[in-house]
Parts: structure tokens; sequence; C-alpha cells
């Protein structure tokens, strides 16, 4: 078996490399990666980059110049995640809170759930029917539970109190 030891060689570039302190090419590097991946909002990208970075200047100039160059959008951020969520049964309610907490502005929220041209009260009858299947509530408990699930899917009464008293 053989051994592995470190380098002792002053041309050896890698210790030196780890230590060096990130430079905003590094930063900027490191959030068009991220963003490569899947759209983020400015505040998620500001957290991860944090965890990662310790100069929060240089981070949020970095941020901005993204932002400026269209690499980075909230707006294009709220719309694909709403889809998606959409697409996954979550109502507007919930749609509007997540996104809030992902630091997307009131506005830009609107936008984007008007852009998704969903009809809330089909995709609430579509997520009760896959989980409560086509039977009525049996009694008030029952219902009461149906309401919670939805109620915790992000629909509000009106999206769902039709297909429920069918």
């Amino acid at each position: 078996m053989s051994e592995i030891t470190a380098s002792t060689d002053p041309s050896d570039d890698s210790a030196t490399e780890a230590a060096a302190p990130p430079t905003a090419a590094d930063i900027r590097l490191a959030a068009m990666n991220l963003l490569a991946r899947r759209e983020h909002s400015v505040r998620e990208l500001r957290n991860k980059l944090k965890r990662r970075f310790c100069d929060e200047a240089v981070i949020d100039e970095q941020i901005s110049r993204l932002t400026l160059e269209r690499l980075q959008s909230d707006a294009r951020f709220a719309e694909s995640y709403a889809r998606q969520r959409a697409d996954k049964g979550y109502g507007p309610v919930r749609l509007r809170e997540e996104l809030r907490e992902r630091g997307v502005s009131e506005a830009e929220v609107e936008v984007a759930l008007e852009q998704l041209e969903v009809d809330w009260r089909v995709l609430a009858t579509r997520v009760m029917q896959k989980k409560f299947g086509l039977d009525a509530p049996v009694d008030i408990k029952e219902k009461a539970r149906r309401a919670r699930f939805m109620q915790y899917r992000g629909f509000a009464v009106e999206h769902y109190r039709r297909r429920e008293q069918n």
C-alpha cells in the first residue's frame, strides 16, 4: 500500500490556492453555477453565497451585476416556481406565501400567479379527487379533515367548497 503525503515543493500552488481569499470572480462563478441549475430569487442566491463566502459587499455587488445583466430575475424565478408548485397541486394561497418567504415582491408574485392561467377550482377538484376519491364525506369530521387538507395545500374555501358538497 502506498502512503499519501503532502507535497513540500514550493512550486506546488494547491496549498496556496486553498488559503487565498475568494475574489469577485469566484463569487460570480459560484452564483452563475447556482443559476445554471435552476432559477433563484435574490434572497436565495444571497443566502447560499453567504454560506460559502464571507464578503457580503462583494456578494451583493455580484448579485446586482447578475440582475442588471438579466442572468438573475426574481420575476422569472417567481414564474418558474409558481408553475412548478401549481403542477404539484398547490393552491394560490400557499404559492403566494412561499414566494414571499423567498424574497419575491408582492407585485412579482401577483404577476407570476396571473401568468399561470390556472383555474384554481379545477385544480382543487383534481387534488381533492386524487387524495379522497369521488366519494362524498360521510360525516362532519371527514368534511373537516378534507377542508384542513385543502387549506394546507393553499386553496381558499371557494376553490373547493362546491366539489366537497357534491
